[in-house]
């Protein structure tokens, strides 16, 4: 049964990196080369659709390694625990940091879009691209850990 959460946990976490790594690397420079009111449009679409997702994606990871690293203590879940923390360091970040903006942006149209909408936009790709970084780490350690 372990064996099956181990699995379990690194998929759903290793697809929660590859969404998020595709937003930052992928869908986002796409969208900053549309015309602003069409990557308004995109970028707006993309924090609602992703913004209603994300938080049980974020959390069910993090609780999921979180069973496993207590559910693993026998057999040594130091890079489990580390991986973990590092999701708990991702959410905080998130609510933090990328939330907020992200809540703005998910309600503008190319009428109501505030005149630093850009630069609120270039804020959340610099945040996104550490939170990439600490998640990628994390799904590092579980790896790690499975093998």
């Amino acid at each position: 049964m372990l064996n099956a959460l181990e699995v379990f946990t690194t998929v759903i976490v290793g697809l929660m990196v590859g969404v998020e790594f595709s937003v930052a690397f992928v869908m986002n420079p796409i969208f900053n080369g549309l015309p602003e009111e069409s990557a308004v449009r995109a970028r707006a679409h993309g924090g609602r659709m992703l913004g209603a997702v994300m938080p049980f994606w974020y959390i069910g990871s993090l609780v999921l390694s979180a069973i496993w690293a207590v559910a693993g203590r026998e057999h040594g879940t130091g890079p489990v625990v580390i991986g973990a923390a590092l999701l708990v360091l991702s959410v905080i970040m998130s609510l933090l940091l990328l939330v907020p903006i992200n809540n703005r942006g998910k309600t503008w149209t190319p009428e109501t879009r505030p005149a630093d909408w850009k630069e609120q936009m270039n804020r959340w790709d610099r945040f996104h691209y550490v939170r990439v970084a600490i998640i990628i780490s994390a799904f590092a350690l579980l790896v790690t850990a499975l093998v």
